[in-house]
């Protein structure tokens, strides 16, 4: 009989300790909140020490609880060193979020490097970072999960979104090929996928966002997605999904005349061209 993927496998508050990253806002501090109001022990990382503590204050509550770690995930030996502390002083990693990201706009007609490089060192660069030492501490307990958090803009490119999608691409194919291995080893891994969600990142956003979603609601998906589910892919909201996914059986001819519509980026002028 084949053995069961590690996905099969559900998580409870009793495995272990949850660890969210890029939880000082957005869907990581809405995610943070959602596990420990389910009883998990929460170690979230962030840049901001400050914002951490508050988070940690607001659960007092809640039936679990959160632990600070301030980090940067761009700091390989310092997320490395913060994951054997997590480990140390909170208790092994059962389930590992890895969330940081940051959102840059680009405009094709004014391009600079530095969205590019910036997007690339926490989105990608950050998650790798983070996801090495986490796996190092999962292996010889052959048990564990860890999301990496993507995007719907990863499934083919958007406009303004030249260096957040190739780095959320980058993740999807990153999780696709570790699979293979990490089932041997007995670590589930998973892609998050969010749609629009509403957080100050997409509010910068220059043109409509269909079927937005409320933080709370998308952390609420992440939640069960993470812990009950069985999916390597959990994706949402579900309509949204369905449609980008038939977009991308799409030639580019009928692809970029349709999300140039749907965006309004057909007929947009260039700056300074009058």
């Amino acid at each position: 009989m084949a053995e069961k993927s590690p996905l099969h496998l559900p998580l409870s508050p009793t495995d272990g300790t949850a660890f969210v990253t890029g939880a000082s806002s957005g869907i990581g501090r809405a995610l943070a909140l959602r596990l420990a109001a389910s009883g998990w022990q929460v170690a979230v990382t962030a840049r901001s020490a400050d914002e951490l503590e508050r988070l940690a204050r607001g659960v007092a509550e809640s039936a679990g609880a959160i632990l600070p770690f301030p980090g940067d995930v761009t700091e390989p030996d310092a997320m490395a060193e913060l994951v054997r502390r997590i480990e140390h002083e909170a208790g092994p990693i059962a389930l590992a979020v890895l969330n940081a990201g940051v959102y840059l706009p680009v405009d094709g007609t004014r391009l600079s490097v530095e969205p590019f490089h910036a997007s690339f060192s926490v989105n990608l660069g950050g998650t790798v970072n983070t996801l090495v030492p986490v796996i190092v501490a999962m292996r010889p307990r052959r048990r564990g999960r860890i999301a990496l958090v993507a995007s719907v803009a990863g499934y083919r490119g958007l406009p303004t979104s030249a260096a957040y999608g190739a780095t959320k691409a980058g993740l999807i194919n990153l999780a696709e090929s570790l699979k293979f291995d990490l089932d041997r080893l007995g670590i589930a891994i998973q892609v998050i996928a969010p749609g629009f969600v509403d957080t100050p990142a997409t509010r910068r956003n220059p043109f409509p966002m269909p079927h937005l979603m409320a933080v709370e609601a998308a952390a609420t998906r992440i939640e069960a997605g993470v812990t009950r589910g069985r999916s390597f892919e959990v994706s949402f909201p579900r309509r949204f999904v369905f449609q980008l996914k038939l977009l991308r059986l799409l030639p580019y001819r009928l692809y970029f005349a349709l999300v140039s519509r749907a965006t309004g980026w057909r007929g947009k002028k260039v700056d300074g061209s009058g």
